[in-house]
C-alpha cells in the first residue's frame, strides 16, 4: 500500500524539460547579432559562389577561344591575314595582345621611326622595337587584370569567413553564460539554444570560407597558366617582329 502511494511522488518530481535543438530553431531563436553574422555570412557565399561560376565561364571560354587563334597565326600567310578575321575570336586574349601588338606596328611603320632603307641589302628597316614590346607587355598586364577581376572578394571570404564565424560564436556562448547568470541554473534547457547558434555560426562561417579558398587557388593557378601562355605568345610576336620588320 505505501509502496503504490510512494510511486505518483516519484513521477511527479522528475520533470522531464523538451529542449528544441534543430537547427532552424536555433537560427529563429539566435540573438540578432547572431543572426546578422548569419545573414552576412549566407551572402558572402552565395556571391562567391556566384563569381566562381562566372569565372568558370570566362576561363572556359577564353582557354577554348585561345586553341583556333593560336592555329590561325601560325597557319596565316600575313599578319594582315590574322587582323581581318579577329573578330572570330573574341574570347581570346591571345588576340587581344595580338591586336596591340599589330596596331603598334602599324604606328611604329607610319611614324617617323621609319628609316630609309639600305639599297645594297634587303634587311628590315623599321626601328623603334622597344615600343612594340611595351605594347604588348600593357595588353598582357590588361588581360592578366581582367581575369583577376573579383577574385580578390574570394580571397577575402577565405580569409574572413571563419572569423566572422568565430565572431558568432563567442556571442551565442555569451549569451548561454548570461541565461546562466539569469536562471542560475546551468541546465541543457538553458545552455543548448546559444550552444546551438554558436555552433550554427562557426558551421556556416566554415561553409562559405572553405569554397571561397578553394575557388581563388583553382584561378590563381589557372591566372599563371595565362600569363605564361601570354608571354610566350609575345615572345613568338615579337621574334616574328625582329625577323620580318626591324633592323638587328
Amino acid at each position: 500500500m505505501f509502496a503504490s502511494l510512494l510511486v505518483p511522488v516519484a513521477s511527479a518530481d522528475t520533470v522531464q524539460v523538451a529542449t528544441n535543438t534543430s537547427a532552424w530553431h536555433a537560427i529563429a531563436s539566435a540573438s540578432f547579432v547572431v543572426q546578422l553574422v548569419l545573414l552576412s555570412l549566407v551572402v558572402m557565399s552565395v556571391v562567391s559562389w556566384a563569381i566562381m561560376v562566372q569565372k568558370q565561364r570566362q576561363f572556359k571560354a577564353v582557354e577554348e577561344a585561345n586553341i583556333p587563334f593560336e592555329e590561325k597565326f601560325w597557319k596565316a600567310g600575313s599578319l594582315e591575314d590574322v587582323n581581318d578575321n579577329l573578330k572570330d575570336y573574341p574570347d581570346s586574349n591571345m588576340a587581344a595582345l595580338f591586336r596591340s601588338g599589330y596596331v603598334e606596328l602599324k604606328k611604329i611603320a607610319e611614324s617617323n621611326l621609319l628609316s630609309s632603307s639600305n639599297s645594297e641589302s634587303d634587311a628590315p628597316i623599321l626601328t623603334g622595337l622597344d615600343n612594340l614590346q611595351r605594347a604588348l607587355r600593357k595588353a598582357s598586364d590588361i588581360e592578366i587584370s581582367r581575369l583577376e577581376a573579383r577574385l580578390i572578394f574570394l580571397a577575402t571570404v577565405g580569409s574572413v569567413g571563419p572569423f566572422v564565424g568565430l565572431f558568432g560564436t563567442v556571442w551565442g556562448i555569451m549569451g548561454s553564460f548570461q541565461h546562466i547568470g539569469q536562471t542560475g541554473s546551468a541546465s541543457l534547457a538553458v545552455v543548448a539554444p546559444g550552444i546551438a547558434e554558436a555552433l550554427i555560426a562557426t558551421g556556416i562561417g566554415l561553409a562559405a570560407a572553405i569554397p571561397a579558398t578553394i575557388g581563388y587557388n583553382m584561378f590563381v593557378t589557372r591566372i599563371k597558366k595565362q600569363e605564361l601562355a601570354l608571354n610566350n605568345f609575345s615572345s613568338d610576336f615579337l621574334n616574328l617582329a625582329k625577323r620580318n620588320f626591324f633592323r638587328n
